[in-house]
């Protein structure tokens, strides 16, 4: 059976490989010129299994609106003429509810130890090499209110599975050095030893490359314009567009949607609502200067949303959601928290001066649940929505849908999609 997957990033790329290793015949389809170029080029770096908790939590709304009108808030949100938006907006909302945010965060939690699992076998399996640290992530908090809360978290983590210790402010120090540049205003930590970091970029381009060892159609370059059905709707197929300007038919027996934010303008027209809406983040990424004020542990910092990952002899630091459409510009007062966070915390660490920034849309549900399996259109497949968890979901999400589309049932405790007739 030919599958044909939409999008060359970390969905895309994991979710061909684990489809040829399951013995589908597969061809990859991008608009770029290679692997990882867009939404999985220059995020966090982070594999966060320690943070299932969705944007989308009880106290997400009070949070907003102390955001409001603030140039730095880590979640910005501006209004457009764009029902999609105000629709994603109210639904997000709706997933604040209790309920609704625990049962996201336990199917998070359950797909993202699986995912763990998947990528440490894949990495060992084929060698790879992205600039990944086996040295857990440690949650920092920055105020006494927020510390307090950290033990009731940690319990919360263990119940799910996941390894967390709560850490007093010497205590993390230990763990990390390079935080006594800034050990007067912290509070405490907890640290998830199973936690790691790496190039999301630099594993996606690796693994492009194994695809093609493996005799994987690599289409770069090809744009999909539209899916293409038969008399019955099932789709066949797609219209591309190549560099070149020329447009061209590529058929296939199923397509599997790893498009990120455009793949919910793509389906559209075929009557299908995806819950998804772009997400802007940003980053930076600069040289290290001084390997010993640099942190090596991947560091989130609680109080302000921004996270930052050792890459060999780089520094990224990452941080900042914005809901504005399908904008990419990089906006220079989105990019002065993140310069200022790193100023303050290690000062003398990177070369500022050579900071390259970043800003890429990602694919979010309004309660962060990627969206993995069967559409509601024949023929259609999806792996897509993980918001702000893309590298962190990647592989188990890749693994549970070659499963599905191999007639099995993933052991993983997740709400996978099924509809009729695919």
């Amino acid at each position: 059976m030919h599958v044909m997957v939409l999008g060359a990033g970390l969905s895309g790329v994991t979710t061909a490989w684990y489809l040829s290793r399951a013995g589908f015949q597969v061809s990859l389809v991008d608009r770029q010129p290679g692997a990882g170029l867009e939404t999985s080029f220059a995020n966090g770096g982070q594999i966060s299994i320690s943070h299932p908790e969705p944007w989308a939590n009880p106290g997400a709304p009070a949070q907003v609106l102390r955001w409001l009108g603030r140039a730095d808030a880590p979640l910005k949100f501006r209004p457009r003429r764009d029902l999609a938006q105000w629709t994603w907006g109210l639904r997000f909302l709706l997933e604040c509810l209790p309920a609704r945010a625990h049962r996201n965060t336990v199917a998070i939690a359950a797909l993202a130890l699986a995912s763990a699992q998947r990528l440490r076998a894949l990495r060992t399996e084929l060698g790879l090499e992205y600039d990944q640290l086996e040295r857990g992530i440690l949650h920092l908090f920055y105020s006494r209110a927020e510390f307090a809360r950290a033990p009731a978290r940690a319990a919360q983590l263990h119940a799910f599975g996941i390894a967390a210790e709560v850490l007093d402010r010497a205590a993390c120090i230990e763990r990390e050095p390079a935080l006594a540049a800034c050990a007067g205003s912290l509070s405490g930590g907890i640290f998830a030893q199973e936690d790691e970091s790496g190039d999301a970029h630099k594993f996606t381009r690796a693994l492009a490359l194994r695809l093609q060892e493996a005799g994987v159609a690599l289409h770069w370059e090809t744009e999909v314009s539209a899916l293409e059905t038969d008399s019955g709707g099932r789709i066949v197929g797609a219209r591309v567009r190549r560099a070149d300007g020329s447009a061209d038919s590529l058929r296939a027996q199923a397509c599997v949607l790893c498009l990120g934010s455009h793949g919910a303008r793509l389906v559209a027209p075929l009557g299908l609502r995806l819950p998804i809406y772009p997400v802007k983040g940003y980053s930076i990424t600069a040289p290290v200067l001084d390997a010993a004020l640099a942190p090596s542990v991947s560091l989130t910092d609680e109080s302000r949303r921004i996270v930052c990952s050792r890459l060999g002899d780089r520094l990224r630091v990452a941080g900042t959601a914005e809901l504005n459409g399908y904008d990419t510009a990089i906006r220079a007062e989105r990019i002065a928290p993140i310069m200022a966070w790193v100023q303050a915390r290690f000062p003398r660490a990177i070369d500022l001066a050579r900071a390259e920034p970043w800003a890429g849309l990602r694919p979010a549900t309004p309660g962060n649940v990627p969206l993995i399996g069967r559409s509601a259109r024949p023929g259609l497949w999806l792996n897509t929505g993980h918001g702000t968890l893309g590298w962190t979901l990647a592989c188990g999400s890749a693994a549970a849908l070659a499963e599905l589309m191999s007639g099995g049932r993933p052991a993983v405790a997740f709400p996978f999609l099924a509809a009729a007739g695919s």
